[in-house]
């Protein structure tokens, strides 16, 4: 489940991560609705590779309408396109031993699997051939309880630069969730760092997903302490916070309680 080595926090392994996503004919495969677009993009440290599957695929049936007003896609401008068993081999053996990052995993999967015991004979279920799912809706449900957390919505909470998305599309939504994982659990996106540059790949929009990594072994920073004027100026600065706010600054409130903050 591990590519090149790297310092990343696991054990000086890069962790291979799977960006996915996928469009469909409706939304129940018990219904008989069928895939139409899988899409997945390969991360490691935190960097996408370039490496990456994108198929569309003939669902071998009609398209419900409220599906197509989603993804702008019809079974017509499908049907010359290879069906599920023409590229299941390739796309198992792309994601296999990988962590597969889904935003509402369940929808994803349940297609996927659907698709898997549609073959004869059935090569399993999805989980025999990865390593594990990080969910991000479930994620971000978690991180922000109580609001709305589409794609949509977390580009905007998270400052992501806006796509041209009024159809959604496997590829371009796998490039999103890229972003939005990235910034949800700590790291930067769109930035350069030292020169570097994010991977891309023939199709993308140059994400510029880098984050630098800082290793156990680098030389201690210095730790510069305030004098006595820099104290007073932040005093001054708390005191007129907590009288505008009627005295709910936080960080004043903090202090009077003597709590000592381990940043």
């Amino acid at each position: 489940m591990y590519g090149s080595t790297g310092c990343d926090g696991n054990g000086g392994k890069a962790l291979r991560q799977l960006i996915l996503d996928t469009e469909t004919t409706g939304l129940n495969p018990e219904q008989g609705h069928r895939l139409i677009e899988i899409a997945a993009m390969e991360m490691q440290n935190r960097r996408l590779t370039g490496k990456f599957r994108h198929y569309y695929l003939n669902p071998e049936r009609e398209i419900d309408e409220a599906a197509t007003n989603v993804h702008g896609m019809t079974w017509a401008m499908l049907q010359d396109k290879p069906l599920f068993a023409d590229i299941v081999d390739d796309f198992l053996e792309f994601v296999r031993g990988g962590v597969l990052i889904i935003h509402n995993a369940p929808f994803d999967l349940g297609f996927i699997d659907s698709e898997l015991q549609r073959l004869s004979p059935s090569p399993g279920n999805l989980s025999q051939y990865i390593d594990s799912v990080e969910d991000t809706l479930k994620m971000a449900r978690n991180k922000y309880p109580g609001q709305k957390n589409s794609l949509d919505h977390l580009v905007k909470r998270l400052d992501i630069p806006a796509r041209d998305r009024r159809f959604h599309g496997a590829l371009l939504d796998s490039e999103i969730l890229a972003d939005v994982y990235l910034a949800m659990t700590g790291g930067q996106t769109g930035m350069n760092w030292g020169g570097e540059t994010g991977a891309t790949a023939e199709g993308f929009s140059d994400p510029l997903q880098v984050r630098r990594l800082v290793c156990g072994d680098r030389p201690a920073l210095p730790i510069i302490s305030p004098d006595a004027q820099e104290l007073a100026l932040h005093q001054a600065a708390l005191d007129g916070v907590d009288k505008a706010s009627k005295g709910q600054c936080l960080w004043s409130e903090l202090l009077r309680h003597q709590v000592t903050l381990n940043i």
